[in-house]
């Protein structure tokens, strides 16, 4: 195994890099994530943040409630002869921090085994030079579990080493408060803890630390900072290593999560570091047994890859099926932690072929918040479910209203909380393809079918019959540039789409699940009327098409619209909206991100099976499109490949592969792009290896690989069986 293939590495402090750093080096594992912040918690420009699945909170003052940062796990405080160890500089060189020196640094994530280092050489004012290495990981063995480790060798010189371990309850999310302001804090011998609860819906989060050092000493356990304290004077070229444990609980876990949590810390203190280190690489090895892509030809995109796929998978709730992925996964506090069409149709793709349990978690999450869906259908006049744009733990609608002021002051409408409506089918549409791709019968009948169908219900109450066929106005497709437009080809589309599959669905349950077909037919109220109703909608429902042209027209009017040239916008460090302005912008024929071309990819031959309106398409909409969004780059990549335009295909992979490496959207500091990392997996094996279930129900792939690629393997997991392929270039 090529370590340098498997291991992000930072050489050298790079403080201007500070916070894309922090959500690069992000663990996590499916519970909660932990940025990539210093243990010394010293960079004032830091955004330190753990994020728990599921603890939301709406603080007064804010228009919709967000993910909370919970209490920091992580402080370690060392001094080496009485000097701090600091990355704070005094000096603007960044080789000497406040009464010391930073002689060197390296940080390195190991993406195989889920854990991060940091080494670093400093010399202290009197002298001592040591090395300081600091380990973490957040166990994927038992998620309740962080852990990490300090060793300090004695370089030259015999320094006298103080080690703080702390924890701290003060956190924020950047400035707002979501903490109620009493807490409770709990010690025993060689255990410092506390519990906090959110101001809103009291959700409690119990968090409890020992250190593995019959020395350490309790600090302040009574406050908002606990810590234990321990001291050590080395011999010269000798080192010492210290462990510190963390267990962490809420009551969506356990009743009392505080106690638990010093439980269950005080039993992995008997355990001991290295054996939870060995448990936690070897669930890490499974993972990867199923999830790894390997790429020979191309290091720079293998690395890119597995970094993708490694972030998916520690945002992925394990034993979970209450929570989901957010936009910006659980490494940063973007989009307020909220759920869109992201994890359904980017997310959970890879997930679904690798690690099918962790898919149906995520479709779980939108089966147990149907009742959000049925009241936001009822509120706007609908019938059936009508899922949120955006998600938090009630599944009502938490879309804001208005965005944040602009730097002139304005403020500007948010519309798609109202009319992207398209999601309702994006999660009956990963529904359908979770049933073809695991045959999980028993998940579509006690869950998947009530999804699909009673999401059905709601598009036969929302299209409009009009001019002798059916439309629907006011709604915003993926190009959200656009709003309010109507008869999004890509929504009326996926809506016939929807509504096919919701009878052949019915027709199934009643040839297969006679009860379940009889249960929800009644609690559903699908009546012969309804179905009726449904079948008249698929034959007659608007699909914009230019019957001379021979392409699909993304919404009547579009081509009216003022032409911009986007590809002569070049080089440019930001979107052509922010280049125009938004009023001149929804004006033109720019895109934001894949619409039709979106279209093409979900459906495929469903949608033509004509490779020149296929083509037409293309040559049409990619020139216009913006990617002004992170999840643009890997859909064309993906259809790119289909049509053969392979060197197109590759530099939008190539794109994908590293938005958020090499922070191409600018917006890394916030946490990572969750679609982009999904979208990655599907231009690889849908795109370039052209994985697809064939006529015959089984699995196949059609190469089409960038000519520098010698091959690409992979597994997926194909109705229970894991399947290997290995597709090689002929070239």
């Amino acid at each position: 195994m090529h370590k340098r293939l498997w291991t992000l590495i930072e050489r050298g402090f790079q403080p201007e890099r500070l916070n894309h750093y922090e959500t690069l080096f992000t663990i996590g594992n499916g519970y909660l994530g932990t940025r990539g912040s210093f243990e010394e918690n010293d960079q004032p420009q830091g955004i330190a943040g753990t994020l728990i699945h599921g603890i939301y909170d709406h603080a007064a003052g804010m228009l919709v409630p967000e993910l909370v940062n919970a209490p920091n796990w992580l402080p370690i405080h060392i001094t080496v002869d009485g000097t701090p160890f600091t990355l704070v500089n005094d000096r603007p060189d960044n080789l000497r921090p406040v009464n010391g020196a930073l002689l060197g640094y390296e940080r390195a994530l190991h993406l195989d085994r889920g854990v991060l280092n940091r080494d670093i050489l400093f010399r202290a004012a009197s002298g001592s030079v040591v090395r300081i290495n600091f380990e973490r990981f957040a166990s994927l063995s038992d998620i309740h579990i962080m852990a990490q480790r300090v060793r300090v060798i004695a370089v030259d010189g015999s320094p006298t080493i103080t080690v703080r371990f702390g924890l701290d309850a003060d956190s924020t999310n950047t400035g707002v408060n979501h903490w109620h302001p009493t807490f409770t804090s709990a010690t025993q011998e060689g255990v410092i803890g506390f519990e906090r609860m959110t101001g809103q819906l009291n959700y409690r989060v119990g968090i409890a630390a020992t250190v593995t050092d019959p020395r350490a000493a309790i600090e302040g356990r009574d406050g908002l900072h606990p810590a234990l304290v321990v001291s050590a004077t080395l011999a010269p070229e000798t080192s010492v290593t210290f462990d510190k444990l963390t267990a962490i609980y809420t009551n969506r876990d356990v009743a009392n999560p505080l106690e638990t949590a010093t439980a269950v810390v005080v039993a992995a203190a008997q355990q001991g570091y290295d054996a939870l280190l060995a448990l936690h690489e070897s669930e890490w090895a499974r993972y990867w047994d199923t999830s790894d892509i390997v790429i020979e030809g191309d290091d720079e995109c293998q690395f890119a890859t597995r970094f993708t796929q490694y972030h998916l998978l520690i945002a992925a709730p394990r034993h979970d099926e209450n929570v989901s992925i957010g936009a910006k996964t659980l490494s940063g506090l973007g989009y307020k932690g909220h759920v869109f069409w992201d994890t359904e149709l980017f997310a959970l793709p890879p997930l679904l072929l690798s690690h099918p349990n962790m898919a149906r978690n995520l479709l779980l999450y939108r089966y147990h918040r149907l009742a959000g869906a049925r009241q936001k259908a009822h509120e706007n006049g609908f019938a059936g479910a009508m899922f949120p744009w955006e998600s938090t733990d009630t599944g009502i609608e938490t879309t804001p209203k208005w965005s944040d002021p602009q730097p002139d002051g304005s403020l500007i409408r948010i519309w798609t909380g109202d009319s992207e409506q398209h999601i309702a089918t994006d999660i009956a549409y990963a529904v359908w393809q979770f049933w073809r791709w695991t045959g999980d019968n028993n998940f579509m009948t006690r869950y998947g079918a009530e999804i699909l169908l009673d999401t059905a219900v709601f598009w036969g109450s929302r299209v409009e019959a009009k001019n002798g066929r059916y439309e629907i106005s006011q709604q915003i497709g993926p190009d959200e540039y656009h709003e309010n437009i109507d008869n999004s080809v890509f929504t009326n589309r996926m809506v016939m789409w929807h509504l096919e599959k919701a009878l052949v669905l019915l027709d199934w349950l009643q040839r297969h699940a006679k009860a379940d077909y009889k249960r929800l037919v009644e609690a559903l109220k699908i009546t012969p009327e309804r179905l009726e109703n449904w079948r008249d909608i698929i034959a007659r429902m608007f699909i914009p098409f230019d019957s001379e042209k021979q392409l699909h027209i993304q919404f009547p009017g579009f081509f009216d619209m003022e032409y911009i040239p986007v590809p002569n916008y070049q080089p440019r460090t930001t979107s052509v909206q922010a280049i125009l302005g938004h009023t001149r912008s929804i004006q033109t024929q720019v895109i934001k991100q894949a619409d039709v071309v979106m279209l093409m990819a979900l459906l495929g031959d469903e949608l033509t099976s004509d490779e020149q309106i296929k083509r037409n398409n293309w040559d049409t909409y990619f020139p216009r499109t913006d990617h002004g969004s992170s999840l643009s780059p890997a859909i064309h990549a993906w259809v790119a490949a289909g049509l053969g335009l392979i060197e197109t295909a590759y530099d939008q992979f190539y794109h994908a592969a590293h938005i958020d490496l090499q922070d191409n959207k600018g917006n890394v500091r916030d946490g990572m792009h969750a679609a982009a990392c999904g979208g990655v997996y599907q231009a690889l094996i849908f795109g370039f290896c052209g994985l697809h279930i064939n006529a015959d129900g089984d699995i196949a792939v059609a190469p089409k690989l960038p000519e520098h690629w010698r091959s690409v393997s992979f597994s997926v997991i194909y109705r229970g069986e894991k399947r290997s392929f290995t597709v090689r270039n002929p070239r």
